[in-house]
This record gives C-alpha cells, sequence and structure tokens, in this order.
C-alpha cells in the first residue's frame, strides 16, 4: 500500500512538470526567433555563423563588432545609477552605443531610458533578469555606480539562494511578477528556477561602505565585498581617498567567495566619484576611441595627449569586458540545441 501511494505520488509530480514545462516552453521558441531575426536571415546565415565562430572573443574589433557581433542578440545591459543621480548612467549608455553597442540592449524597458534607479528591491531585479535571460537567450550584464553597485552585489547574493526564499520571474515591461519562479532554459531546454542563475558579468563603479552607513543600509555591510558564484566574473572600480565612498589611500576591494574571477581596479585620485558615468565624449573623440580599441588587459597602450581623458581608463575596462561576453554569450547560444535545431 504504501508503495502504490509512493507511486501514485510521483506520477502526479512528473505530470506537473510536464504541464510546467508546456508552460514555459514558448519563451524559448521566442528567444530562437530573435537569434534569428537578429541574424538577418532564414534562420540562421551559414556565412554569419562561421564568421562568428572564427572571432577570438578576447580581441574584437570594430569591425567585427560593427559587421559580424551586430546581427546576433547582445545581452540586456543593466546599468544602475547612484542613490542622488547628479549623474545617471545614461552618458555611460550613450558611450556604449556610440562604440557599437545595439541601443535598445541599454534601454530600460518599463521608462525607455538608458539608466535604472538604485532604490529598488533587488529580489524584483533578480526576476527581470530571468526574464530577459529567457527571452533573448543571453544572460543580463549588470553594472552599478556608487549605490548601484551595492545593488549589483544584493542581486548576486540573491540569485546565490542567500534571501533564502524562491525569487518569482518579473516582466520588466508590464512591471509585474508572473505566477512561477522558475523559466526555460533558452539554450538547453531544462526549467531553470532564479534561484541559481549565474550572470556572466558583473561590475560596480566606487561603491563605498560610508554611504550604506548614513543611508542605514545596515543589512547590506557585512556582504558588501563579498562576491558569490551567482557570478562568473567580476569587476569593481575604485578611487583612492574617495571622499563620498569613504575610501582611504587603499580602498577595500571584492573578494570571491567561492569560483567567481574577481577584479579590483584602482582609479586615478583625480576621478570624480560622481562624474564617473561620464563617457560619452571617449567614443567621439578619434584619440581616446582608437585606444579603447586596442586596450586589453594585458596590453595597455600609451595614453594618447591633448584630448579630455576623464573616465578613461574604466570605459576601456568595461567596454572590453562587454564586447567579450557579447562574443562569448552569442557563440554559447548558437551553439546550444534549441538555436541548431531551428537551423535545420
Amino acid at each position: 500500500m504504501r508503495l502504490r501511494t509512493t507511486d501514485g505520488l510521483l506520477t502526479r509530480l512528473r505530470r506537473e512538470l510536464c504541464r510546467a514545462r508546456e508552460a514555459l516552453a514558448w519563451p524559448a521558441a521566442a528567444a530562437v526567433g530573435m537569434l534569428a531575426a537578429a541574424a538577418g536571415a532564414s534562420p540562421m546565415p551559414d556565412a554569419s555563423m562561421a564568421r562568428l565562430d572564427a572571432l577570438d572573443c578576447r580581441q574584437v574589433s570594430a569591425n567585427e563588432v560593427a559587421d559580424v557581433l551586430s546581427r546576433f542578440p547582445a545581452p540586456r545591459v543593466i546599468a544602475l545609477h547612484g542613490s542622488v543621480p547628479i549623474v545617471t548612467m545614461e552618458p555611460f549608455a550613450e558611450f556604449l552605443v556610440s562604440m557599437g553597442y545595439p541601443d535598445e540592449r541599454v534601454r530600460n524597458p518599463a521608462d525607455g531610458t538608458r539608466t535604472y534607479g538604485s532604490f529598488v528591491d533587488s529580489r524584483r531585479l533578480a526576476g527581470q533578469i530571468a526574464w530577459h535571460y529567457e527571452q533573448d537567450g543571453q544572460m543580463p550584464i549588470l553594472i552599478g555606480h556608487s549605490q548601484g553597485g551595492m545593488v549589483v552585489i544584493k542581486v548576486l547574493h540573491d540569485l546565490a539562494g542567500q534571501g533564502g526564499a524562491a525569487i518569482p520571474v518579473w516582466d520588466p515591461a508590464k512591471s509585474t511578477p508572473e505566477s512561477r519562479t522558475a523559466i526555460i532554459d533558452p539554450r538547453d531546454g531544462t526549467v531553470r528556477p532564479v534561484v541559481g542563475l549565474t550572470l556572466d558579468f558583473a561590475a560596480a563603479l566606487a561603491t563605498g561602505s560610508l554611504p550604506r552607513v548614513l543611508l542605514g543600509q545596515w543589512d547590506i555591510l557585512p556582504q558588501l565585498r563579498d562576491v558569490p558564484d551567482s557570478v562568473a566574473e567580476f569587476t569593481g572600480f575604485a578611487i583612492p581617498w574617495d571622499v563620498i565612498a569613504g575610501t582611504g589611500p587603499e580602498p577595500d576591494g571584492f573578494r570571491a567567495t567561492g569560483r567567481a574571477r574577481v577584479r579590483n581596479v584602482l582609479l586615478p585620485t583625480d576621478y570624480s566619484h560622481i562624474r564617473l558615468p561620464m563617457a560619452s565624449h571617449l567614443a567621439v573623440q578619434p584619440e581616446t576611441r582608437r585606444w579603447i580599441e586596442a586596450w586589453r588587459p594585458d596590453a595597455v597602450p600609451e595614453l594618447p595627449r591633448d584630448v579630455d581623458l576623464a573616465n578613461l581608463l574604466h570605459a576601456a575596462d568595461l567596454w572590453y569586458s562587454v564586447k567579450r561576453h557579447w562574443c562569448e554569450g552569442a557563440k554559447a547560444l548558437v551553439r546550444s540545441p534549441f538555436t541548431r535545431a531551428s537551423r535545420r
């Protein structure tokens, strides 16, 4: 009798799982359709696929961004501004677009702007990330300035399951949660809870402990420098003697709690905390644009002269990471079982 009861429970569980998969299956097909539309052919042109496959994602040139990567879906960039947005992340998003990033991919679906507020529920943002990944087949990129960087850290801890409870999928365009806490992975068709998803890349700019104390954000202080395994690669930028962030000559760096690859970058002391997002001029000036295109983590070119170099270092670093993860994510998506099936 006990065996029959257990068998019946297992049968019901399998049936419910199948129903859930059927209810969730449409977004994966939508992602494949979006991929084909972005490629501009039916459904995936072999020539474009071959050119993407030939790219070295660690050395993507400006021509390759324009002629190859632009044909494939780009990760949504969620750029969060600080608590007092005297300067929002709009200028940084403009820089990305001028360098060749798709404009729609940096816009907030809720209001069409190129910046996101940092007074936001981090669990809601985690649910939005899951929604975007399911729709696009590319994991979103998080970049936060000041308090925005604190939100990035909170989202990473939420995705790592440190809040305990399941996180609902959140539709950013409708600004409403959905009645589910899992998605269909657009790359392999598996059911994936929101908790447990892993971002490819995230970054924080001038995120300090002092503002957290002043704003009463006590809960995040013990975790502010900890980067969990919910992101593969993380870069933290800091300015020595940053009065607003409360840093001294050697700012505390971010540290991995597990397998995440974490880099800490010290910016020049004359960089302004408030003005860090102001990078749009760097893509317009021929000298700084060439310097950014030539920048590599292991090969920093000589600085140009007689032009505005404000915010050049972190702008170049971030552009390199953004286009590399765009490239790597596009390759992973087009090699996925769902995408291969769409080409048959």
